[in-house]
């Protein structure tokens, strides 16, 4: 990451970007670098400059001639996949949990309401946060998440696996990462953010040192090499 957090915009109203660069504006470490209206526009945006954080409304009309909603649940693992060290961070007014849950397995790494004036009037910190690779969600969202894990074991297998190699080597990159475990980067940013809500913490060190106090992690054994390639960047 750069030493500013570039910060890329779409949202099909022109108010709500205005808001969301006032909000910003008081971060001297947070730049936004490109605002969009249209989904057909959002490839072109990131492809003309890096991007450490995408503010993503899921409901954006496709282009000027084409007004039905643009597929981003289609559009999220391709762009992680395509720029791995961005990070995707919904605000909508949407909260159905069906859209959410896809969202975030997706590769999302926060949802956002829109009516969160809490979280909206700290975007900067939200921002700082998905930035670091960590995880921001509104209280209602955090919730309604909790819910739907709260009869499956506290960690998955795939997400203790996760766990068990950043443990090993904590600054292993997401798409270094993805290659060990032979996934897609939104695969492993989904493993990590689901980690996270169960052990209620915002980032990989909190979850790894939560899930070693719980007996849950130990570091991989030497047997995985003794390096690991590096993500292309």
């Amino acid at each position: 990451m750069s030493q500013k957090i570039r910060v890329a915009i779409l949202d099909d109203h022109q108010s709500i970007i205005d808001g969301y660069i006032y909000r910003l504006s008081s971060a001297a470490e947070i730049e936004v670098v490109a605002t969009a209206f249209y989904g057909r526009e959002l490839e072109p945006m990131l492809a003309a400059r890096p991007v450490d954080v995408l503010l993503l409304d899921v409901n954006v009309p496709t282009a000027p001639d084409n007004p039905n909603p643009y597929p981003i649940l289609y559009e999220i693992p391709k762009l992680l996949q395509r720029y791995p060290n961005m990070n995707v961070l919904v605000i909508s007014m949407h909260a159905q949990r069906p859209l959410v849950k896809a969202v975030m397995e997706a590769g999302a790494s926060g949802y956002i309401l829109k009516d969160d004036q809490s979280v909206i009037r700290e975007l900067g910190a939200a921002v700082r946060s998905v930035a670091q690779g960590g995880i921001c969600l509104s209280r209602q969202i955090h919730e309604q998440l909790l819910k739907d894990q709260v009869q499956e074991p506290l960690l998955t297998g795939r997400q203790l696996e996760a766990l068990s190699l950043f443990a090993a080597y904590p600054d292993m990159t997401t798409a270094a990462a993805a290659q060990q475990l032979s996934v897609a980067n939104s695969t492993v940013r989904n493993l990590l953010s689901g980690a996270y809500l169960r052990l209620g913490v915002r980032n990989r060190t909190a979850a790894i040192a939560r899930a070693q106090q719980l007996g849950l992690v130990t570091p991989l054994p030497p047997s995985i090499g003794d390096s690991v390639p590096e993500a292309e960047e």
